[in-house]
């Protein structure tokens, strides 16, 4: 008696061919729900810097609204921004919006005289 002989094909089946609607509607639902929680979690994120209140130190009556003298930078470099604070420049250094940056007073500046 002869043995039978098992046969292999190499070509894909019928449902890898043509994904059922059901599959189909499971990926596409995955999808959306992806891209949702990353979008969701960008605006998260992002919208904190605009709504947070300014957290400034308390004001005295004293106002010195005078514009700062700006210094800009190439990109990737910190900015620095200076101005007189009675016979004191004070200069502030800063990186976009970033929560970092330093300050310096340069005391006494011939400058800052008037």
């Amino acid at each position: 008696m002869p043995a039978a002989h098992k046969t292999t094909t190499t070509e894909p089946s019928a449902t890898t061919l043509h994904p059922t609607p059901r599959s189909r509607r499971n990926r596409r639902l995955a999808i959306g729900g992806a891209i949702a929680a990353t979008v969701a979690l960008t605006l998260a994120g992002c919208g904190a810097k605009y709504t947070e209140p300014f957290k400034d130190a308390p004001r005295s009556g004293k106002d010195n609204g005078a514009p700062m003298d700006l210094i800009r930078m190439a990109d990737g470099f910190s900015n620095v921004g200076s101005k007189c604070d009675g016979p004191n420049r004070v200069y502030v250094v800063y990186h976009g919006d970033n929560k970092y940056g330093s300050l310096a007073v340069v005391a006494n500046d011939p400058r800052c005289t008037k």
